[in-house]
């Protein structure tokens, strides 16, 4: 590679397969939908695949914090829905309730030490990675409590969290292909 040749930002296609799945598994968390083969699909195929492809990408801008969250998020999709659909196939039994609550504990502390890494960033950045954090305790008490109600905040802290992250990606793409600023971020 040249060093005059300009390597393309990943990040609009990360935030994006973050974004629209979040805001997915949200619609059904909220209570809007039952979980079906859309949230499986985007799980294992834009939140999942797009996002790791995405952090590698980000790897060869020399992006180490876009590396890690584009690759941890991707597998953290792809993972998700093999805790779902692994049981139904007989592949593994289905975990408890308190096991997938520390799953999603110990993905809240990960999203907490990434937030940290966003203060230096923009607000929506910083906002999106606080209310994922957020989220994924919302999650957690959810399963630790068993709490319909507690699952429904949840739902609406991650369509808030995914509808940032798309905000995001957008902002992003707009600017770089406008070369100014058209949504503030």
């Amino acid at each position: 590679m040249s060093s005059e040749q300009k390597l393309a930002n990943a990040g609009p296609l990360g935030l994006m397969g973050f974004g629209m799945t979040t805001v997915l598994l949200n619609l059904h968390n909220a209570g809007f939908f039952p979980n079906s083969s859309i949230v499986f699909s985007m799980g294992l195929f834009y939140g999942g695949l797009a996002q790791v492809i995405a952090g590698i990408l980000e790897s060869r801008r020399g992006n180490t914090f876009g590396t890690v969250a584009f690759v941890s998020y991707g597998f953290f999709w792809i993972s998700l829905v093999g805790i779902w659909l692994l049981p139904v196939k007989g592949l593994a039994e289905a975990p408890s309730k308190a096991f997938m609550g520390w799953y999603l504990v110990l993905w809240g502390v990960f999203t907490l030490f990434m937030f940290l890494g966003t203060l230096k960033g923009s607000r929506v950045l910083q906002f999106v990675f606080l209310s994922l954090t957020v989220l994924f305790a919302l999650l957690a008490l959810h399963n630790f409590l068993d709490s319909h109600l507690i699952g429904v905040i949840a739902g609406i802290v991650g369509l808030a969290c995914g509808a940032s992250a798309m905000y995001l990606a957008m902002a992003e793409l707009l600017h770089e292909q406008h070369g100014h600023s058209v949504l503030p971020f």
